[in-house]
């Protein structure tokens, strides 16, 4: 077993002039933490245990209560956190978790899905050693249903079960307890062969069935499962990055992870940190973090990354296997608009010019109806209200509502092919080009879509989309546009074959002059089939060592790279980066309303559940409540936000 921690033993090792040191560090008027962070993140944890025991010998005080009295705020729970057992830091967070006020399932779920036996069995005895009550009926008293269940299962977990498991869909199916057995009792190298095998059975990865089946907590505590089974540094990874992005940082997270894998496999964590984020660990602490804090918990991350060029074994193997789970698998494509049952066009148009007529306007009336049907069932509301009333709809709404609502709901009336067309316009008119807007409805439309845009533009503008392209944007992103808008992607699986030497083509282009690089990539990525890049990008980490994201991140620039890099994306999983957009849409100062509307209308009849369920798994928060507080602002009537809602379907 190689050493994949960053904080190992001080060689040289003297308990007692360290106990001495950290005496006078504390002695008199202030302390000097930087001795102090310094002295505590350069000894193991083994080590800081006799630093303890010396300094109640010498000293005859308690060195943690001493720390406690003399430090403040975060650094204090990060110094006083270092010098507890691994055992006994785990057994104090569950303790916290479920005793305060409320629980923190975020904390029981990475403790929880993580440890492995021997961690868990050490720190049910620390628990009861140190609060003098059972962890398993602390855990039961405030938790409830299977997400009880499968953390009892955890805390249980036998130490190996031998019956092999024949992993068969029909045995799976959507029952939780054969969840909470297979997952909860096999070995780590057993279910990762269970993982394969089901993918090839159900073409789906065990991830998106869990995604699909379960919800709440239980979810996220299956898919932590799962994620550690894959890869625990990865599991680590995603954890910190979402403990300090975004609008503060959860230092108890943060501070808990650094803490407990510093001398496991913090190596680990920060490759694969860097594999899936583009940023070095070490870069988004120090960004992200200030003062003696910030300064330990550098110690306790080593070194920076970004200094390093190539992929260690480990982020490779990762960044492969990613692929491959990609490339195997098919997502169930889930909707959250469907077709209105016992759908009647002309009530509906008479409901809709009821709700126009005479002074003021209904607008929970035209909401219930627009958001609640399929867009073919739209369409026939617009023939019916020409035929039935000899009015124009579209007319009518435009006149009746406003702003953002108006747009939502004229957006939802149009054909899906009228909408992108309008769409592309509204990205290219006017001052300043919406490249972002570009990018997403080129790189995710189906050739029969685009063909449909390019018609439905052609007849709304009278001008092909083509033409309008090539003259509001120029160079390498002008051609990559318009190979893209020829909507003549190759369709089908993979071809093995030539997906090695489109690898190592793209390979081979990563050293060439950069306008050649460029050409080449755009002749692959623009025009092969999704599943045959999957195969292509997979097998490019084998013949480069390196992630074909990194390359595109560090090589290219501009809307060049950002459009190289939504192929990618989407390429890897829609639904995921549609999430990412949407996020984009939404955080920040003031709301990007036309990326926002664009989505959710666009999405709402093909992937829009898959989209919330990414939303959720990246970003911690449910996509229903970040539209509803991110909405907030500027939608005065809360029509606008009701319709989004309605559009999302259910909380996650």
């Amino acid at each position: 077993m190689v050493f994949r921690g960053t904080v190992t033993d001080a060689p040289d090792f003297d308990p007692s002039a360290d106990a001495e040191g950290l005496y006078n560090a504390m002695k008199g008027i202030g302390s000097d933490k930087e001795t102090i962070l310094d002295l505590v993140t350069s000894r193991s944890n083994a080590q800081r245990q006799e630093i303890i025991a010396a300094y109640k010998s010498s000293f005859g005080q308690d060195l943690i209560e001493d720390l406690k009295y003399e430090l403040t705020g975060k650094f204090e729970r990060l110094i006083v956190s270092l010098m507890r057992t691994p055992a006994y830091h785990d057994a104090k967070e569950i303790h916290d978790a479920v005793k305060g006020a409320g629980t923190n399932e975020k904390c029981l779920i990475e403790i929880m899905a993580s440890r492995n036996n021997k961690q868990i069995h050490e720190m049910v005895e620390a628990y009861k050693d140190a609060y003098g009550s059972d962890i398993e009926e602390d855990i039961i008293a405030d938790t409830s249903g299977h997400f009880k269940k499968m953390l009892v299962v955890l805390l249980q977990r036998s130490i190996q079960s031998t019956d092999l498991y024949a992993a068969g869909e029909e045995q799976w199916g959507t029952d939780e307890a054969k969840f909470i057995m297979i997952l909860g009792n096999r070995s780590v190298t057993h279910l990762r062969m269970v993982f394969d095998e089901y993918e090839k059975i159900t073409e789906l990865s065990i991830e998106d069935s869990i995604k699909n089946e379960l919800s709440g907590d239980f979810e996220t505590l299956m898919l932590a499962v799962v994620q550690c089974i894959r890869s625990v540094p990865m599991f680590f990874a995603r954890r910190l990055y979402k403990s300090m992005k975004g609008l503060g940082t959860a230092d108890n997270t943060l501070i808990r992870i650094m803490i407990s894998r510093s001398e496991i496999d913090m190596l680990d964590i920060r490759e694969c940190f860097r594999l899936r984020y583009e940023k070095s660990l070490y870069n988004m602490i120090k960004d992200d973090t200030s003062g003696d804090y910030k300064r330990t918990l550098l110690n306790l991350c080593g070194g920076d990354d970004d200094l390093a060029g190539e992929f260690f074994p480990e982020a490779a193997q990762i960044a492969y296997k990613m692929w491959e789970i990609s490339s195997m698998t098919k997502v169930q494509l889930r909707p959250t608009v469907r077709p209105a049952s016992s759908f009647d066009p002309a009530a509906d148009a008479q409901a809709l010019r009821k709700a126009m007529k005479g002074f003021g306007t209904d607008e929970d009336a035209i909401i219930d109806i627009v958001a609640q049907r399929s867009n073919a069932q739209r369409q026939e509301i617009r023939q019916t209200f020409k035929s039935l009333l000899g009015r124009d709809l579209m007319k009518d709404l435009k006149s009746e509502l406003s702003k953002n609502l108006e747009r939502l709901i004229i957006g939802l009336m149009l054909s899906p092919a009228e909408f992108d067309a309008k769409m592309m316009r509204k990205a290219m008119e006017g001052a300043g080009t919406d490249e972002h807007a570009l990018i997403e409805i080129l790189v995710t439309r189906s050739n029969e879509e685009i063909h449909a845009m390019n018609a439905a533009y052609q007849a709304g503008y009278k001008k092909s989309l083509e033409e309008a392209i090539q003259s509001e944007t120029s160079g390498h992103f002008c051609r990559i546009l318009v190979s893209l808008v020829q909507g003549a992607r190759e369709e089908g699986p993979a071809d093995l074959e030539r997906a090695n030497a489109d690898a190592q083509e793209l390979a081979d282009a990563c050293n060439a002059e950069s306008d050649d690089m460029e050409m080449k990539f755009m002749s692959i990525l623009c025009t092969r089939s999704f599943p045959h890049l999957r195969k292509v990008f997979q097998e490019f980490v084998r013949c480069s060592n390196k992630d074909i994201e990194q390359i595109i991140k560090k090589e290219m620039s501009g809307d060049v790279k950002n459009a190289f890099y939504a192929i990618v994306c989407s390429v890897k999983n829609q639904p995921s980066y549609f999430a990412d957009r949407l996020y984009k849409a939404m955080k920040g100062l003031g709301t990007d309303d036309r990326a926002l509307i664009r989505i959710m209308v666009s999405r709402c009849e093909i992937d829009l559940f898959n989209i919330r369920k990414e939303f959720k798994d990246t970003h911690d928060v449910s996509l229903h409540e970040f539209i509803q507080v991110e909405t907030m602002i500027g939608d005065t009537s809360g029509d606008y936000r009701k319709t989004l809602l309605m559009l999302c379907g259910g909380e996650d």
